[in-house]
């Protein structure tokens, strides 16, 4: 039985505020045409730029268990006329509902931290896989772990070696690291 004190809660603020979504998607290599997941995307701001980046061509998967967040960027969809972005209510731990090697690129922003805290990563990981294309590219974006900034506790906060291993240990290809703000690092990752 898992020991609820221990457990790290995901939900946490939105990084709107301190993570262009421009600088990330163009430093991830996303483009018109690709099919995009947004694991884990909150209020889903960075679906919204990723789908004008796919394009009319593209597609756009926002996922988040919290339902609350899936209507509020179902609303922002419908207002805005956006035909290209699938909000869908899933818990990425248990089951991704995409078919297997469907995905160009997937996007986890400020969410790894709290899988590897709670001892999920390997029910992640494996799912994040399948879904990907032979070619296709996993993007981690985390909190650099730099002491009195924005962010999660240091405690929970993990390095670039660190992501890098868990997907080397998930048959992903370590491609590199860019900065994509004053706070934030991205981990490429491609699948072999």
């Amino acid at each position: 039985m898992t020991d609820k004190s221990k457990i790290h809660f995901h939900h946490g603020k939105s990084s709107k505020d301190i993570l262009d979504p421009t600088i990330v998607l163009n430093a991830i290599g996303l483009k018109e045409g690709d099919i995009f997941v947004d694991a884990g995307s909150g209020d889903g701001y960075m679906s919204l730029a990723a789908s004008k980046i796919v394009g009319k061509k593209g597609e756009v998967y926002a996922m988040d268990i919290y339902e609350e967040s899936m209507k509020t960027l179902a609303e922002e969809i419908e207002n805005g006329k956006i035909e290209n972005i699938m909000p869908v209510v899933a818990d990425i731990t248990k089951k991704i509902p995409l078919k297997d090697g469907t995905v160009d690129v997937c996007y986890m922003g400020n969410v790894l931290h709290g899988f590897v805290e709670n001892d999920e990563t390997d029910k992640v990981m494996s799912e994040i896989r399948r879904i990907i294309k032979p070619g296709g590219t996993f993007a981690i974006v985390e909190f650099k772990k730099i002491e009195n900034t924005p962010g999660p506790p240091m405690k929970v906060r993990i390095t670039p070696k660190e992501i890098r291993k868990i997907v080397e240990n998930h048959h992903l290809s370590f491609d590199r690291v860019e900065t994509v703000g004053d706070y934030h690092y991205a981990v490429i990752a491609i699948k072999k």
